[in-house]
């Protein structure tokens, strides 16, 4: 898996200047959104890296507070950025609803960890990231499930698809985590 975000980020971080290999739904959102486009993509692609590795440092507070302070920016400045891309000259509907929730659920949860961290509430802020971090695996999903597709679906169904795709790539991961939270009953207890 760890790969696999890698090569995402990886890619995240060097294509939005080589448009001329993009599928035309994004070459024409580059096009339309010069600056906010790469901006969204490198800071997404930032996003799957520093997440994980905040996540990882969270029993080093020297470490993980900085590594926190920094993710937590690339996030904003991520989601921010997610909703002119998700809603200017959208694949479909569906897709850019999609991606504009998946904007805003990371947003809100951002949110909510800092403000749970601020009051000392260790858990819930804890419960808050790692529900950020399934989240923001969407990115990873969704490319999954698009080659998936690519190599077993049918190009008629390719519209229904993505909108598809577009939710269930972050919405899963973020069921599966509360849920798998919940069952260990890591969402009440201090991880500490």
């Amino acid at each position: 898996m760890a790969l696999l975000v890698i090569y995402t980020a990886a890619k995240a971080l060097y294509s939005p200047w080589l448009v001329d290999d993009f599928p035309e739904e994004l070459a024409i959102k580059a096009e339309l959104m010069p600056a906010i486009f790469p901006l969204h993509m490198v800071s997404g692609a930032l996003a799957l890296i520093l997440v994980p590795v905040a996540l990882l440092l969270r029993r080093r507070p020297r470490w993980h507070r900085p590594a926190g302070r920094i993710a937590a920016s690339i996030v904003a400045l991520a989601g921010l950025t997610a909703f002119p891309v998700a809603l200017i000259e959208p694949v479909t509907l569906g897709s850019a609803l999609g991606f504009a929730t998946q904007g805003a659920v990371w947003l809100v949860l951002l949110g909510l960890g800092l403000w749970n961290i601020r009051r000392g509430r260790v858990a819930a802020h804890r419960t808050c990231m790692l529900l950020m971090a399934a989240t923001t695996s969407g990115a990873v999903f969704f490319r999954v499930f698009l080659a998936l597709f690519a190599m077993r679906g049918s190009y008629r169904h390719y519209e229904l698809f993505y909108a598809c795709d577009a939710w269930f790539a972050w919405g899963l991961p973020l069921i599966a985590t509360a849920l798998w939270l919940k069952g260990t009953g890591a969402t009440t207890r201090d991880p500490r």
